[in-house]
């Protein structure tokens, strides 16, 4: 971890209890980064050193020790079958009841900062029989095909190299098979959103509690024929951002919506902010409650050959692949799907050359030899070789 003051060191040294249940995805994994203690939900990584997490502790006390994947569904991959345990048994049943706990449990003398995190939607897809009940008359919404999408040869190399799975190029009842059960999972977080809700305002404290819904990323979910989490296409970079504040703050009134260009960096300083407290020096983003805007959003993700960036200024979003030096460019007001790359149409040269110049003024740690004379130029494409998928995107087996 950097040498820096993390969200919930910050609000324990304002006086705050500080608790986390679920998901956490730090190293090494016991790391509390801050919190008072912390309630693990891993999904199974063993990977960092950590021989079980708390929720695998629960499963054996009830019963099930080693059987969190015993339905057979994947980690990373979008198959899906009805949960196989009780339902009291399932990890978003179990989060929920953990950090009602937590709750119940405060110091009642102290505020709260309290930070519960779903893996679910993260596969593997295992929705309860109820919910999927729920949606088994609804008629699935089908992907959306871009015009640099329908043929996977023209895909830039990183995306086709991450697009894994059983899904990729799969039936149209496979896919709506898996969208289906990815809505099902939704609701049942929703449904158990419910219950915190509830246990704040049994508790008195709801009217004096901030609540903030958001999510690390998105997924493609068959969107583009693409099954992977990580490009920077709006239906795995754009992410839900909910703040409800305390009750009776008339900055943000009930339906509010704010056009922002906003990052999930953005959270630690706009919830200092609200509470009154300090934000450390080493913060460089935003406070949401403060009137600051950023013209556009910078992002980066993977190095080496699978290397992508962005910026996002506006209505336009530019997508550079420095393997093979690709661009995309998106006009997402008019076209939110993006369908409609129109990094070769003249009609929008002037923008596109103002976020590329945008986008060199940003890359930095070696990048920079994407560029040369002022031009991007990236690295020398590379042939396309399937990769052998052996592990199954990571499966988990039985624990013994």
């Amino acid at each position: 971890m950097p040498d820096a003051p993390t969200m919930a060191q910050c609000f324990r040294d304002g006086g705050y209890q500080a608790y986390c249940v679920g998901k956490l995805h730090v190293y090494p994994q016991r790391n509390r980064i801050g919190f008072n203690d912390v309630l693990l939900e891993e999904q199974g990584r063993h990977q960092f050193g950590i021989k079980t997490d708390d929720y695998e502790r629960f499963l054996a006390v009830q019963g099930y020790a080693g059987m969190e994947y015993a339905g057979g569904m994947a980690h990373n991959d979008f198959l899906s079958r009805p949960w196989h345990l009780p339902e009291y048994c399932h990890p978003i049943n179990w989060a929920v009841r953990e950090m009602s706990l937590v709750i119940s449990r405060r110091d009642p003398g102290k505020p709260g900062f309290w930070y519960l995190s779903f893996s679910a939607p993260h596969p593997p897809l295992t929705p309860l029989q109820a919910y999927l009940d729920l949606y088994r008359d609804v008629e699935m919404d089908k992907p959306t095909t871009g015009n640099w999408s329908m043929d996977d040869e023209r895909l830039p190399n990183s995306l086709r190299s991450r697009n894994l799975g059983a899904l990729v190029n799969a039936s149209w009842q496979e896919q709506a098979q898996a969208r289906r059960a990815f809505y099902a999972t939704l609701t049942h977080i929703d449904h158990q959103i419910r219950l915190l809700i509830g246990i704040l305002r049994e508790e008195g404290i709801l009217d004096d509690t901030i609540i903030v819904f958001t999510s690390d990323h998105g997924h493609m979910i068959g969107e583009h024929g693409l099954w992977v989490m990580t490009p920077f296409l709006e239906m795995s970079s754009k992410i839900p951002l909910i703040v409800i504040p305390s009750a009776g703050d008339k900055r943000y009134p009930i339906d509010a919506k704010d056009d922002r260009i906003a990052e999930f960096g953005d959270i630690m300083p706009t919830l200092l902010d609200m509470c009154g407290l300090p934000i450390p020096k080493t913060v460089d983003s935003n406070s949401l409650w403060s009137d600051q805007r950023r013209e556009y959003l910078y992002g980066e993700h993977f190095e080496g050959e699978y290397a992508a960036r962005m910026i996002r200024a506006g209505r336009f979003k530019l997508i550079y692949y420095a393997t093979g030096n690709i661009v995309q460019f998106f006009d997402i007001e008019n076209d939110p799907r993006e369908t409609t790359d129109l990094s070769q149409d003249a009609q929008y040269a002037d923008e596109l050359e103002r976020l590329k110049k945008l986008l060199i003024q940003n890359l930095y740690n070696g990048d920079e030899d994407w560029v040369q004379d002022g031009v991007l130029v990236g690295t020398p494409d590379r042939e396309f070789i399937a990769q052998d998928n052996r592990g199954m995107l990571g499966q988990r087996g039985l624990r013994f």
